[in-house]
């Protein structure tokens, strides 16, 4: 791809018509969005109600795909009885299990955030913990984010993003992955402490391919450390690279 065209990221977000604020919604959405053009990619943004030649378009365009922020993925995609997942979105678990299908037949970079950080680890073959009692913070509109340490691993690409080994970052999350549930073919790259014991916080794939996926929410910069721009940086450039 030419220096001088923007790399198009595809984003999988929420429906906001399905929200009881959908201008929060939609605000949500955007935060994603103006991170792919602050460091030069094209977002496109794709829900759940894309018809299937939306989809189809979308993905045989696609240079890079991001995994957004939202509700809980149905534990049937993992096989497990519903132990308190809420609210899940059946119509957005089937458009992300195909956008990554999509992505990975084309080896394209990845990048999830909270719910698309356990989608990378659901679709790869991993489980969640569907509740962590007390871990998840405020919500948006009722106070500041909750912030927790990290714990990172030396190597990868997360490491080189962020400068310290350690790290105070935001958590949105009642869900989680453990070591046990780690899908095979990824790594954990950042751990945190949780109700259940030590959590991934970040996973990568293991090969030369982008696949990241952390549980905090970057694109909210008023919460995050300043290194999760290269972190985004990174993600686009790895999708303007042929």
């Amino acid at each position: 791809m030419p220096d001088n065209v923007a790399p198009l990221i595809v984003m999988t977000v929420a429906d906001i018509h399905g929200y009881s604020n959908p201008e929060l919604a939609a605000r949500k959405n955007d935060l994603y969005a103006e991170a792919v053009v602050r460091h030069g990619g094209r977002p496109m943004l794709l829900d759940g109600s894309a018809t299937d030649t939306e989809r189809s378009a979308a993905f045989a365009a696609m240079d890079g795909l991001l995994l957004t922020g939202g509700t809980d993925i149905d534990p049937a995609r993992y096989g497990r009885p519903n132990t308190g997942s809420v609210d899940v979105e059946p119509d957005r678990d089937a458009l992300e299990a195909d956008a990554w299908a999509a992505a990975s037949a084309r080896e394209l970079p990845v990048l999830g955030i909270c719910r698309g950080f356990q989608a990378i680890n659901v679709f790869a073959g991993g489980t969640l913990v569907q509740d962590l009692q007390g871990h998840a913070g405020p919500g948006w509109s009722t106070g500041p984010a909750r912030m927790h340490s990290i714990r990172i691993e030396p190597h990868g690409i997360l490491a080189r993003a962020l400068a310290n080994g350690t790290e105070s970052v935001n958590t949105y999350h009642h869900q989680g992955v453990t070591a046990a549930g780690l899908a095979p073919g990824l790594r954990a790259t950042a751990w945190a402490a949780s109700p259940v014991g030590d959590i991934v916080e970040a996973l990568e794939l293991t090969g030369d391919r982008f696949v990241v996926g952390v549980q905090c929410h970057p694109e909210r910069t008023e919460f995050s450390p300043p290194g999760f721009e290269r972190l985004w940086s990174a993600f686009v450039e790895a999708a303007r690279l042929p």
